[in-house]
């Protein structure tokens, strides 16, 4: 290169203004993070006491903001689920004390329990507030930091919603910078952000090439995979009940939830009174020729057709010229055969459940574990009293999570169950996913185990453990701020973003 070249070469190029601002994001949580981890468990429930008051308080105002900014699902569905992620998230982990440390006299250990530091969080669209309110919640009982990032699509509402806890949470007591939202996501802010030292655990919650994503950037990661549930109905279930609980799982907020049945499976000999029964709860039974339009509309072009995510039976109906009845809650393909690799057999985000029927239980389960393959490590229904069938259906499907004569979509997720309610649903080892239960605070908590000589003798009472949490001031804590938005970069601004970089090349927080 020349000395006229080189002069002409930029010395300095500045930073990418959303990026920029979510790297000072990641800074702030860090300082959060670090004086926050020795709150006692009196200030830190004070806190989760706050940001589950003002989470219910504006949840159905974020619902309604939801589905305008997105267009997935229904209002009504989508408060309660945002209202299940206070309250009663709360009340689930109560009286789980992830902040005293723990001693076994009789075994000679003391525990010390060991927050995460910064978390990373994925939020997607089709859940964009209940994914803020559970995430957020879990890091704060955990006594964690945590910077949420929002799908692109539902930016705005994940973003006020992240915004609105802090808020509750800061006046509670939490220190600024503790519950932080990125503005402006994109594919390059995520996985930089993903791969920085600052992160400490990220939460992956969305789409597959994401969590791979988040399981290769370096970081530690609990990441989730997609579901393709299968409900199998026993000839031993009570039909009517069945198809009440599929029809209400399907349709519940259009069936945007990851755990919601794909498909139903019965025997042949209890077809027909399924099909009855799914009528009077309301779905609308397709003939081989609206099964076929049906098919063409969903997966006739590349792939699943985006747009009838979290949409209503009726407007997909219209889509794919059926004619269906205006109370129509959920619409159901027949495909005869359950061996063959029809393409209705996949993950459908949209209230179309597909029903096949098998010559016998085994062909039943054979067919069933096939197809939930891939949506591997996730959720599955059995409806009927047959226990040793349920036993034999549960240790054969690759899932962690087989809900019983309830509806899948809420029972799966803890609602309608009592497994631990969640937004982030564990695929295991099944699902290549580290973590094979419904996530929780606990998982972002590990422990320094102090262990004495087996033979020796220990005096544990006689050791101080008052250090480890402490009461602190309620009062606002200032932090470091992030540059708010301008057309331009001042001199202090391009100062404070160059100042910004150096310390992330030296791996300073």
């Amino acid at each position: 290169m020349s000395e006229h070249q080189t002069f002409d070469t930029p010395r300095l190029a500045v930073p990418d203004r959303a990026l920029s601002r979510a790297r000072m994001k990641v800074g702030r949580a860090a300082w959060a993070a670090r004086y926050y981890k020795s709150f006692s468990r009196e200030a830190v429930m004070a806190i989760a006491e706050a940001m589950a008051k003002a989470g219910h308080d504006r949840a159905a105002e974020f619902a309604d903001l939801a589905v305008s900014e997105t267009g997935y699902g229904v209002v009504e569905h989508k408060a309660l689920k945002n209202r299940l992620c206070t309250h009663e998230l709360l009340d689930h982990y109560r009286d789980l004390d992830l902040v005293t440390p723990r001693v076994d006299t009789e075994r000679k250990i003391i525990e010390l329990p060991k927050p995460a530091g910064v978390i990373f969080a994925l939020a997607p669209a089709t859940n964009p507030v209940a994914t803020v309110y559970y995430k957020a919640m879990l890091a704060v009982l955990s006594r964690n930091a945590i910077v949420i990032s929002p799908h692109p699509a539902a930016k705005k509402v994940s973003a006020q919603a992240a915004r609105h806890l802090a808020e509750a949470a800061e006046a509670a007591g939490a220190p600024a910078g503790l519950i932080q939202c990125v503005e402006e996501p994109s594919i390059p802010l995520v996985q930089d952000i993903m791969a920085s030292d600052r992160i400490n655990v990220i939460i992956a919650t969305g789409g597959t090439a994401m969590v791979r994503a988040a399981y290769s950037s370096g970081n530690p990661a609990l990441g989730v995979g997609p579901g393709n549930a299968v409900a199998y109905v026993d000839p031993s279930a009570s039909v009517d009940a069945a198809a009440r609980c599929l029809v209400e799982s399907k349709s519940f907020d259009n069936s945007v939830l990851c755990t919601n049945e794909s498909v139903v499976v019965t025997l042949d000999g209890n077809r027909s009174n399924l099909e009855r029964a799914l009528r009077s709860a309301g779905a609308h039974l397709c003939n081989e020729t609206d099964t076929d339009k049906l098919r063409q509309y969903l997966f006739g072009g590349e792939g699943f057709t985006l747009e009838a995510i979290g949409k209503s039976a009726q407007w997909i109906a219209e889509r794919a010229g059926i004619r269906v009845s205006p109370s129509t809650k959920i619409l159901v393909p027949v495909v005869v055969t359950p061996g063959q690799d029809d393409l209705l057999f996949r993950e459908k985000l949209c209230p179309v459940l597909t029903l096949t029927a098998a010559v016998d239980f085994e062909q039943a389960v054979t067919f069933a574990k096939h197809t939930t393959r891939r949506g591997a490590g996730h959720s599955a229904a059995f409806h009927g009293d047959d226990s040793d069938r349920l036993v034999a259906f549960s240790q054969d499907m690759p899932v962690y999570r087989v809900v019983v004569n309830a509806p899948c979509s809420q029972g799966a997720a803890g609602f309608a169950t009592h497994l631990p309610p969640t937004f982030t649903i564990g695929t295991g080892f099944a699902g290549r996913s580290s973590v094979g239960e419904n996530v929780g605070p606990q998982h972002l908590v590990h422990w320094t185990r102090i262990a004495y000589a087996k033979d020796l003798p220990a005096d544990l009472a006689g050791v101080d453990l008052s250090h480890v949490s402490s009461d602190r001031p309620k009062m606002a804590v200032p932090a470091p701020t992030a540059p708010e938005p301008a057309g331009d970069v001042s001199r202090d601004e391009l100062r404070r973003l160059i100042l910004e970089e150096l310390r992330s090349l030296k791996g300073d927080v």
